[in-house]
Order: C-alpha cells, then sequence, then structure tokens
C-alpha cells in the first residue's frame, strides 16, 4: 500500500513542522532583543546633552572639575582619604553604601570598653561614638602596638585606621603599623600618646 504515509514518516513530517516553530521562536526573540537594544541606545543618546554654544571659562572648570572627581572615584579604596569631606560625612556614607577598605582619620568618644579578643591575633576593642551620632568598633592589633591602659567610657580617642562596613556602624582596624610594610600605617592618639 503505497499511497498510505507509514508511521516512520508521519513521525518525521511532525519533528519538521516542530523544527520550523522553534526556528520562528528564536528568530523572533533575536528581533526582539536588538529592537530592544536599539530602544536603550536612543534612549542613552536622548540623556546626553547637546551643547550648542562654546563652554565659557567657568563652564569648563566646572567640566573639568567634575571630570576630575570621576575620575578620584575611580581609584580604589583604600587610596580615598578623610580629606575629601568630614570623617563624618566619609563614614557615614561608607556605611549607607556598604563599603570597605576606607583610609579614615578623625576622632570620638569612648562609649563602651569591651573585652580583648585573645582568639588569634589579639585586639583591645572598644565602641568610639562620633559626633554625628554614628558608632564604630575600633578593633586595636595589641600584638603590634602597645595598648591603650586605663580607657574608660567617655574619653576621646583620635584615630587613623581601615573602615570596614557592619550593620551596627563599621569596625576600625589597621590602627597600628604594618611591620612588613605592605599597608598604611594606623595609629590610635590617647591623652597626648600615640599607639602605633
Amino acid at each position: 500500500m503505497p499511497d498510505e504515509p507509514s508511521g516512520i514518516f508521519l513521525g518525521v513530517d511532525f519533528m519538521n513542522k516542530n523544527k520550523w516553530i522553534w526556528i520562528l521562536i528564536v528568530a523572533a526573540v533575536v528581533v526582539g532583543y536588538q529592537k530592544m537594544q536599539q530602544g536603550r541606545q536612543g534612549q542613552a543618546a536622548d540623556a546626553v546633552p547637546t551643547q550648542t554654544q562654546p563652554q565659557t571659562q567657568a563652564e569648563k572648570r566646572q567640566s573639568e572639575q567634575s571630570e576630575s572627581k570621576k575620575s578620584q572615584s575611580k581609584q580604589p579604596k583604600s587610596d580615598r582619604q578623610a580629606g575629601q569631606g568630614s570623617v563624618e560625612q566619609i563614614l557615614q556614607q561608607a556605611f549607607e553604601n556598604q563599603q570597605s577598605d576606607i583610609q579614615v582619620k578623625g576622632a570620638g568618644t569612648v562609649l563602651k570598653t569591651l573585652p580583648d579578643d585573645n582568639q588569634g591575633t589579639r585586639h583591645q576593642r572598644f565602641i568610639l561614638k562620633l559626633s554625628s551620632g554614628q558608632t564604630l568598633l575600633v578593633a586595636h592589633n595589641i600584638d603590634l602596638a602597645d595598648k591603650i591602659k586605663g580607657l574608660k567610657k567617655g574619653d576621646k580617642v583620635g584615630f587613623y585606621g581601615e573602615y570596614e562596613w557592619s550593620e551596627q556602624g563599621g569596625v576600625l582596624h589597621w590602627t597600628h603599623h604594618d611591620p612588613a610594610g605592605r599597608h598604611t600605617d594606623g595609629w590610635l592618639e590617647h591623652n597626648g600618646r600615640v599607639y602605633q
């Protein structure tokens, strides 16, 4: 019976139809993706202001300062210092943005002293409160630097160290010299004495 298609031919025909359906679906996705990309590029082009008049000297300086700030923000976080604003502003921004590895210099008031951490490298620990209200846990390595003896609530402590984000406000560490010379030396200052 050559006029009747066999089951084998029906299966092949069915598979060929599905193949064409999949090819059409893939083609539609590709075309849609390309149109979406073109739309995004068009939106980006619309967002770039066109300048029809020449810049004044003040506008050029402002543009250069803006470019300078952009290049500074691309520096590694550890290179940013507290000189780019008050330490409170820098630390508040770092806390809000969950940033770490920021070298900061400032001062605060001891809110609470904590027991030393004696597991592994030993650290003197205490909580500083900044004038902004933000708190910092200070983890001062007492294997590499002297411990601040007699530290108590209400004492003023100056610091230079590295900020690490935490949910409680942040941790300040590297408040000591680096014997290997690979990290910026930090310090703490209490009652006129520097601990590093």
